[in-house]
């Protein structure tokens, strides 16, 4: 299969093995300031981060840490006050305004808390709509391999209102994954959901990473769900104040405790 391409960046082929320490994503120096003078309020400061392809990365911190700011930020949701942000190799402030939508549609996906479905869309028109929106037929063996993945074959006729809320956030994951991004952003995405639920879809997070060689970034406050990512980072006051590899829910809690989250 020939990689389509935005511009100068270059979308992965199904299965493609990428090269170790290649970054889908990286934060150079960024700062973002909202408002100015005295009532300014420093969200990011001076925050360095690299997201290496094919991993899977939460991030966390206290209420307004900057969590959310560096995740709309890293997908061009956010201008910077400072910094740069780069998809692969493109820096997104070289982009026109045309040019970030078309990077956004075609090369992230995003997952949020809310599921954001279509109520009278089908599982299935809800699954394709980017790639509808872009003019351009999803790859029926990609449609498949993600279909098959979050186990929704027999649910694709049903509307959201017909389906229960993790099978909902499993039509919203495939929604993200249907266009390849170079990375799926990740908010708060098991806030709706039963402990069932919940642990299922962060499986299937798991596995599109393990399996499918996505790259997966993930804001949440809950440390079981970030016991499923290969490492955490911790933000405090718009700075990373500390990584770990391979979490524990254990090494979680205690990390939370000491930076005052329990």
């Amino acid at each position: 299969m020939t990689p389509q391409r935005l511009d100068s960046v270059p979308v992965p082929a199904v299965g493609e093995v990428t090269q170790a320490g290649e970054l889908a994503a990286r934060a150079v120096a960024v700062r973002k300031v909202y408002g100015t003078g005295e009532t300014s309020v420093v969200a990011l400061d001076d925050l360095t981060l690299d997201l290496p392809r094919g991993q899977f990365t939460a991030i966390m911190g206290p209420s307004g840490s900057g969590k959310s700011t560096l995740m709309h930020c890293l997908a061009g949701l956010d201008t910077l006050t400072s910094g740069q942000v780069f998809i692969g190799e493109t820096d997104l402030a070289t982009l026109s305004d045309r040019e970030r939508t078309v990077l956004r549609r075609d090369r992230l996906g995003f997952v949020f808390q809310s599921f954001n479905l279509l109520p009278t869309l089908t599982a299935e028109e809800n699954i394709t709509l980017p790639a509808d929106l872009a003019g351009a037929a999803p790859d029926p063996e990609w449609f498949a391999t993600v279909v098959d993945k979050l186990d929704l074959r027999s649910r694709l006729r049903h509307r959201p209102s017909e389906l229960s809320g993790g099978q909902q956030q499993r039509v919203a994951v495939g929604r993200a994954l249907i266009r390849r991004p170079a990375v799926v952003f990740a908010d708060e995405p098991t806030g709706a959901l039963d402990s069932h639920a919940s642990s299922e879809l962060l499986r299937f997070l798991r596995s599109v990473v393990d399996e499918l060689l996505q790259t997966v970034v993930m804001v949440t406050h809950d440390p079981g769900a970030a016991a499923h990512a290969d490492r955490v980072v911790f933000l405090v006051d718009g700075r990373i104040v500390l990584e770990l590899s391979e979490p524990t829910r254990e090494h979680i809690l205690d990390v939370m405790g000491r930076l005052g989250e329990e």
